[in-house]
């Protein structure tokens, strides 16, 4: 292999503090970045992902992460079509495609909530909404960007950053690495073909536990959530499975232990605890809960930050225009004025546009929300990555001041209804946004480039493709109609369930206290809150697969615990294939997505294993299959230059 071969140096990672960190293009070396090429294919990679993850996330509830395919797609098409070789203008098309699943997180979420209450919702007011909440999050970031990106290094790790960095710099060299990352892209490709595309397995094996008040438990056998656990780690993980444990095995077993014998429904459920699942329970009642812990899990982490959050603006205030002869390009961001001009224009806007009309009270919330959860989205997705991050959560929180405060001033009916939607839609594409613009900014940071271009870039990009995705929403709903069996829209019925409820006076505030009180447990013991909260809020089954890939990793550094050069490049090894697997299934799931878009059936294997129960057994089987190959290749490092 030839010496002139770079791979991303171990400080990447962390083990240095960030201001010392040397990126993996110097800030002395000149390269194109946003250039007519990366600027023109990263918008039209954020229009396909934003379509995309749009119609996955109305019809199952979840979104592919777009970045790190984007990397792949990005470096592919500039080296090998266009003879372009800049990593940087790779990563800005990687980063402008990656705002095209935030954006899809953030309509999905609210907006189709206005239809199933019976509204119109037209491809100006989807703009309109994700363009105000857009421009918020993006710039929203820059006051804590050096905090967050800089000095945390190796603090907050961005497993997505990290991911996308990786497969950048292996694909940019066409090293061995690229080929650990390439085998990861092929068997996540074939493993994603066989379960979600034909249909030869399920991707979730599950097991009722009648014995104990007919809990569940379950894996999500995805080789994506496999891959996001090796790169986050056992610690995180371990305590999001928590969580998951406190929910699954405690709570809900509990509930249907005294409400068994209930004789009427109790709210806020319709149905009588004894004929429910315990997905149900868990649907109707802990996640009001896990909403709660969510939502005071963010309010603890701020009131903790302020005198971060203070000093970053004094820097912010401060500090621009002013860098370093060292890391000058890396230190590039948007004025302080941009910051300011999203605020004043997102107060204005939400105010003044008809469409949207929410008032001062309304406008102020809107901003005070959109800063408040960017601030945190931005942080959480450096522990979980943004195909993780709880934006239905921080939405929820969000959804229950604004309809309360309307509520308290009598707007009420389907008229207060569609504002605080509407208001809420605007923050939560904001925080959707500011967790993407985190996790590129991260990237960008590792591999060299500016901050200021990317940001920009990413407005441009996302104000574009939210027509496109705008127009997913209507096609989808006049197809089959939003809340149908095609399309279940699961977040946007729960905000409509919930924005009724608080309308109505029929919350269940004691659940979501009950959330407030578990988080407040955690503060005190020092148990970090948003993992636990997140185990509470999230599925059992996503939530034990991305543990297993936890338990991969800590497997593996048990195995070198005693030889840290070997430690290391192990470690490196998985998550080169640990991020081929996550981009595979991305970029294969969204293939599969198109096809469903075009009422083209794949699941053409569904009927050779048609017992249900085998079904699980394969399923589960093969994924531990998946993980002891992860292992393996990750232990196999005979040649270390592979890494």
């Amino acid at each position: 292999m030839s010496k002139d071969i770079k791979k991303l140096s171990k400080e990447a990672y962390g083990g240095i503090k960030g201001e010392e960190y040397i990126p993996f293009i110097p800030a002395n070396e000149v390269m194109p970045e946003a250039t007519s090429y990366s600027i023109a294919f990263g918008i039209l990679f954020a229009i396909i992902f934003a379509a995309a993850n749009t119609y996955l996330g109305l019809k199952v509830g979840l979104t592919i992460s777009a970045g790190i395919p984007g990397a792949i797609l990005a470096t592919g098409l500039l080296k090998s079509i266009f003879k372009r070789n800049s990593i940087l203008e790779a990563n800005y098309v990687a980063s402008l495609a990656a705002v095209g699943e935030s954006i899809a997180g953030g309509i999905i979420f609210v907006l189709p909530a206005i239809i199933l209450i019976g509204l119109n919702l037209s491809i100006i007011t989807v703009a309109l909404v994700t363009i105000i909440g857009g421009l918020m999050g993006v710039y929203f970031v820059t006051p804590v960007r050096r905090y967050l990106i800089v000095q945390e290094h190796g603090e907050l790790i961005y497993p997505e950053a990290i991911a996308q960095a990786e497969v950048l710099v292996n694909a940019n060299q066409g090293g061995k690495g690229f080929q650990s990352v390439l085998k990861g892209l092929g068997v996540g490709v074939g493993y994603k073909i066989l379960s979600g595309g034909l249909g030869l397995w399920n991707e979730t094996a599950s097991y009722v536990i009648r014995a104990y008040q007919g809990t569940m438990i379950g894996v999500d056998t995805l080789a994506s959530l496999l891959g996001v656990g090796f790169i986050v780690g056992t610690s995180t993980s371990a305590l999001m499975f928590a969580g998951s444990v406190l929910a699954w095995l405690a709570l809900i077993p509990l509930i249907r232990f005294f409400g068994i014998y209930a004789p009427e429904a109790i709210f806020p459920s319709a149905a009588l605890i004894s004929e429910m699942s315990a997905s149900e329970i868990w649907s109707n009642y802990i996640r009001y809960i896990g909403a709660g812990a969510v939502a005071a899990g963010g309010f603890i982490s701020l009131i903790r930050s302020l005198p971060t959050i203070i000093s970053s603006f004094k820097e912010a205030m401060g500090g621009f225009g002013k860098v370093s002869k060292s890391h000058r390009r890396l230190e590039e961001e948007p004025s302080i004025g941009w910051v300011l001009a999203a605020a004043i224009l997102g107060f204005l806007l939400t105010w003044f546009i008809p469409s949207i009309g929410a008032g001062p009270i309304g406008a102020i919330l809107t901003v005070f929300f959109s800063f408040f959860f960017s601030v945190v989205s931005a942080r959480m997705v450096g522990v979980i990555g943004a195909s993780n991050n709880p934006v239905s959560g921080m939405t929820i929180a969000t959804l229950l001041v604004i309809a309360s405060v309307y509520r308290a001033m009598g707007t009420t009916g389907i008229g207060g209804m569609t504002i605080v939607l509407l208001a809420t839609g605007v923050v939560c594409v904001a925080i959707a946004v500011a967790g993407g613009v985190a996790q590129s900014l991260k990237a960008t940071f590792i591999i060299g480039g500016s901050p200021r271009k990317i940001q920009h870039g990413m407005f441009v990009s996302l104000a574009i493709a939210s027509i496109i995705a705008g127009a997913t929403v209507l096609l989808l709903h006049n197809a089959y109609g939003i809340g149908s069996a095609q399309v279940t829209a699961p977040q946007a019925t729960l905000m409509r369930l919930i924005v009724e409820g608080i309308m109505t006076g029929q919350l269940p505030w004691t659940l979501v206290i009950i959330g407030v009180v578990i988080a407040i447990f955690c503060s005190f013991a020092q148990i970090p809150i948003l993992p636990v909260a997140l185990g509470l809020y999230l599925p059992i089954s996503l939530n034990s697969a991305i543990f297993f890939g936890g338990i991969i990793r800590k497997l593996v550094e048990i195995k070198f615990n005693k030889d840290e050069s070997q430690l290391d490049a192990a470690v490196e090894r998985g998550t080169l294939i640990s991020s081929g697997l996550v981009a595979g299934d991305a970029i294969t799931g969204i293939l599969i997505g198109i096809f469903a878009a075009l009422n083209i059936q794949t699941n053409f294997l569904a009927t050779i294993i048609q017992n249900e129960v085998l079904r699980n057994i394969v399923s589960l089987g093969v994924f531990v299959i998946l993980g002891s190959w992860v292992y393996r290749y990750s232990c196999n490092i005979r040649d270390n230059r592979e890494v």
